[in-house]
């Protein structure tokens, strides 16, 4: 089953969104059971306004905590509560007891004190308390209600644990503490309420999973969109290549990825275009050349078949030389056959590379002097030693030889010598006048290239020859270059690496 892009990119959203909703629901989840405990602990301080209010009254009345019996402190606080509320339910105002100044022998039991005046500043709502009132819990509110002093020791209620997880507020008289109210978090019932707050929330997940939908749904469409028009023009662009149409170019206006992949797309068709016209360039050149030899050949035959010329050694001269042109041409073109393939044969040794050098130029000197052309041997490398075929190093200097013996004005001049820069030893070739246009130095080495071609033609040259060199060169790990040379003509340049670099 096929999947489109915006399908995908839909179930990519979808994913995305709703992990992120789980996580986050997760996370919510795992802070209100660790922290809801704390946050109705915090709830039942509130609650128990009214009793912080009562207890710093009864400290400022008695400038202290004495008004705590020393008895029944744990039940203290709860005591206290109940009285708390049936006064509030019988409507009296909330009297302050007075509480004995020492212990002392039976006595009738104090008055009770009148009620004090409220303290000043602003009242805090409460909501009151009934400490009776059912709880979740194990335990009602209070007895779990504990009365610290100012420095955090057990005055009454509950007796914390050094382990209970207890929540305080201060009790403040006259703008300084003098104990804290403290509650004991209770975990059942924080659990229990976290737990129902929860289950409320998982009514939502519905609706958030509804919304998550509907937001993948309308990124995917804007992502496709964004992303699907580039794609199906390289997907036609690279049909279109795949049927031979090398001139189509993409838009690359993009600066993300896919305008990237938009150039090189365009890179290629041009490259394949390029080569295209090569191969046809190719055929034909070679078709032209190996046609003219042929067609000489056919007409001198046709004429010793018609009788109008005799079967002398000129005319048979005239046709052996048609025959080694073109069994040259096409051993040129089968040697390049083989060099693209990577078949061509090279045997490289340790060579001297200019003993080679100039012995082949001066097997050349008598043609060189019949030409009128002055032959120089310049100084020579210190270290001439390369990895070469000798037979292979031989056609490309008879080659060069032979470029410079042809296109080279009759009186001028050829320099051979060679250096070594360390690690390559570079062999220049350099003849005189007429010099080659900047624009041909850079397409020397292609093939059937001249730079004028009817005077090659005339000089009996196919464009093979510097392009055979160079993949002659280049079989056996050197280069060949082409520049302009001091003496006014052309530079040929072979580079090659030693014989213990190449090693």
């Amino acid at each position: 089953m096929k999947f489109s892009i915006g399908h995908r990119l839909f179930a990519s959203v979808l994913l995305a969104i709703l992990a992120v909703a789980a996580c986050a629901v997760f996370l919510l989840r795992q802070n209100v059971v660790a922290s809801f405990g704390d946050y109705a602990a915090g709830i039942e301080l509130d609650r128990l306004e009214e009793l912080s209010t009562t207890l710093a009254r009864r400290y400022r009345a008695g400038n202290g905590w004495g008004f705590i019996p020393d008895t029944d402190r744990q039940d203290w606080i709860a005591t206290e509560l109940a009285r708390l509320q049936r006064l509030r339910e019988s409507g009296a105002t909330i009297a302050t007891p007075v509480a004995p100044v020492a212990p002392a022998p039976p006595a009738p039991p104090a008055p009770p004190a009148p009620p004090l005046p409220p303290l000043p500043g602003p009242r805090v709502a409460h909501v009151p308390v009934v400490p009776d009132l059912p709880a979740p819990g194990p335990l009602p509110l209070a007895r779990r209600v504990s009365l610290l002093d100012a420095q955090g020791a057990w005055l009454a209620g509950r007796r914390p644990g050094a382990d209970a997880a207890t929540v305080r507020r201060a009790l403040e008289v006259d703008g300084r503490t003098v104990g804290y109210l403290a509650v004991t978090r209770d975990a059942r019932p924080g659990d229990a309420l976290a737990y129902a707050f929860l289950q409320q929330l998982t009514s939502s997940l519905w609706q958030i999973v509804a919304l998550a939908v509907v937001l993948s749904a309308l990124a995917a469409v804007l992502l496709a969109r964004h992303f699907r028009s580039p794609i199906r023009q390289l997907a036609a662009g690279s049909r279109a290549l795949s049927e031979g149409h090398f001139d189509l170019r993409l838009p690359a206006q993009r600066s993300d990825e896919l305008g990237d992949l938009a150039r090189h797309f365009n890179a290629l068709a041009a490259r394949l275009a390029g080569a295209e016209q090569a191969r046809r360039q190719w055929v034909a050149d070679t078709s032209h050349e190996l046609r003219t030899p042929l067609a000489v050949l056919r007409a001198q035959l046709e004429a010793l078949q018609d009788g109008v010329r005799s079967a002398t050694p000129d005319t048979l001269d005239a046709m052996l030389r048609q025959v080694l042109a073109l069994n040259k041409l096409i051993d040129e073109l089968y040697a390049l056959a083989r060099a693209d393939v990577g078949a061509l044969e090279c045997k490289p040794v340790a060579l001297d590379l200019w003993a080679l050098a100039c012995a082949e130029a001066r097997g050349c000197a008598e043609r060189f002097a019949q030409a009128g052309l002055t032959l120089d041997l310049g100084p020579g490398p210190a270290a001439p030693q390369v990895m070469a075929d000798p037979d292979r190093m031989r056609q490309v200097l008879a080659n060069l030889f032979e470029n410079s013996l042809r296109y080279t004005a009759p009186g001028g001049r050829v320099h051979l010598h060679a250096q070594d820069d360390g690690s390559r030893v570079q062999l220049h070739l350099d003849d005189s006048a007429p010099g080659v246009p900047d624009a041909a130095l850079a397409h020397l080495g292609d093939r059937f290239y001249r730079v004028d071609a009817s005077r090659s033609r005339a000089h009996g040259g196919a464009g093979l020859g510097l392009a055979l060199c160079r993949r002659l060169v280049e079989a056996q790990g050197g280069t060949l270059a082409f520049a302009h040379a001091p003496l006014g003509g052309l530079r040929a340049t072979i580079t090659l690496p030693r014989a213990g670099d190449a090693a």
